[in-house]
């Protein structure tokens, strides 16, 4: 690692720690030349390419993940953390299969899997999103679809205190 102040090319860590979404190591290191100190950080190379609609590749990026879930959560009871973990499940999840490329319909539907579990209204919106619906009519059976899959949806909450969630 290449000193930022000097450039000298060696150092040594004096301290390794895991970072809060558990994908990162942040490391502290000193100069051995000018001893000087500084943080690195080191992470996963997720290197999935998203196959999009008309065909054009892109490399996957966790932040437009988070992006869109969290656009989808805005104004409902998810918090902030609970996107930014959900985003960490997601991705460890397709880490975890070990592709190499992935289709933005597939990617889709894991999002709407996990937004299904935690929050009707974001999934709803996500859904509105990703499936393109052209009139009223398919948002409306998307709602139904919903209703049949959650037993009780109205005035019961989830373990995070959620409504909306499914309950049985």
């Amino acid at each position: 690692m290449k000193c930022p102040f000097c450039s000298f090319e060696e150092s040594k860590v004096t301290d390794s720690r895991f970072s809060a979404d558990l994908y990162a190591i942040k490391r502290r290191r000193e100069c051995l030349k000018c001893s000087q100190r500084f943080t690195t950080f080191e992470t996963v190379d997720l290197t999935i390419q998203v196959k999009k609609r008309d065909g054009t590749y892109e490399d996957f990026i966790a932040d437009k993940l988070f992006n869109g879930i969290m656009a989808a959560c805005r104004h409902t009871r998810v918090s902030h953390d609970k996107v930014k973990s959900l985003c960490n499940e997601i991705t460890a999840d397709l880490m975890s299969r070990q592709l190499r490329e992935i289709a933005t319909q597939e990617l889709g539907a894991i999002v709407m899997k996990y937004l299904q579990k935690i929050d009707t209204v974001a999934y709803i919106r996500f859904a509105c999103v990703y499936k393109r619906f052209k009139d009223i009519k398919e948002i409306l059976d998307a709602i139904d679809s919903v209703k049949e899959d959650n037993c009780n949806i109205i005035n019961n909450k989830n373990e995070d205190g959620l409504y909306g969630a499914k309950t049985c």
